[in-house]
């Protein structure tokens, strides 16, 4: 590749990382809250060398040059690089959402020793994660009864009966993502992608407090909420009851 060209290649990626990490969020589509410092330095650095090459003037003929001109070509396929750093400028990614997270395994949770006691606020706001914990593993039954509250985005079952509450989780970026759902039973399906509220009480399928438990909601009320702006956690609902 061509200088001018390499040098138009690393100002426009280095631009296109600042401009993600520092005046948008959209970097987390990409990677983790974590990672936006690592994101900024990498593009300053990458802006930084930019600049530098198209400062630098060094006068010598490049390899496969004669009288002083280059007849070296750039090969075509070296174009497909630009695409990357247009469209961190120009095309952000779609949001993942249900279509992903209807191909995805759902997230095994990790084995938890010992639960304490649930406050006794009703409705009782969870994460998917821990509502799966005490469904499945808390021998204590706590969750029998209760009434929670969860948030997540709409995945649709297919044809079987219910939906789900699901929340995409990065451990790192956007290619390690793992996916946790709960099933909810009661009332028509919202729109797939949509980011609801949903209040109900473990739906009875399975021993409850062991992994024959299904992490399922029979819903008592549906609502819609805001999509959050790091949507790839799986956070307490954050918005009052």
């Amino acid at each position: 590749m061509k200088r001018p060209l390499q040098t138009l290649l690393l100002t426009l990626t280095g631009t296109g990382l600042l401009h993600t990490a520092l005046l948008t969020d959209t970097y987390l589509r990409y990677v983790k809250a974590g990672l936006r410092p690592a994101l900024i330095v990498s593009g300053a650095v990458l802006l930084l060398l930019g600049l530098a090459g198209a400062l630098t003037r060094d006068g010598q003929p490049t390899a496969g040059t004669g009288h002083g001109h280059d007849h070296t070509g750039m090969p075509r396929v070296a174009w497909l690089l630009f695409l990357p750093a247009l469209s961190l400028l120009l095309l952000p990614p779609p949001a993942l959402g249900a279509y992903t997270a209807a191909r995805a395994d759902t997230k095994p949770v990790a084995v938890q020793k010992g639960f304490g006691p649930l406050p006794a606020t009703s409705p009782l706001p969870l994460t998917l994660t821990d509502f799966t914990k005490r469904v499945q593993q808390d021998r204590g039954r706590a969750i029998e009864h209760r009434t929670v509250r969860l948030t997540g985005f709409v995945t649709p079952a297919g044809r079987d009966a219910g939906w789900y509450l699901t929340r995409i989780v990065f451990s790192c970026c956007a290619a390690d993502s793992q996916t946790v759902k709960v099933r909810v039973y009661g009332g028509e399906a919202p729109p797939a992608d949509t980011w609801v509220e949903v209040t109900g009480t473990w739906h009875p399928r399975g021993t409850l407090g062991t992994r024959t438990a299904e992490a399922a909601l029979d819903a008592r009320g549906v609502r819609p909420v805001a999509q959050p702006v790091n949507a790839y956690t799986d956070d307490l609902p954050l918005t009052p009851s």
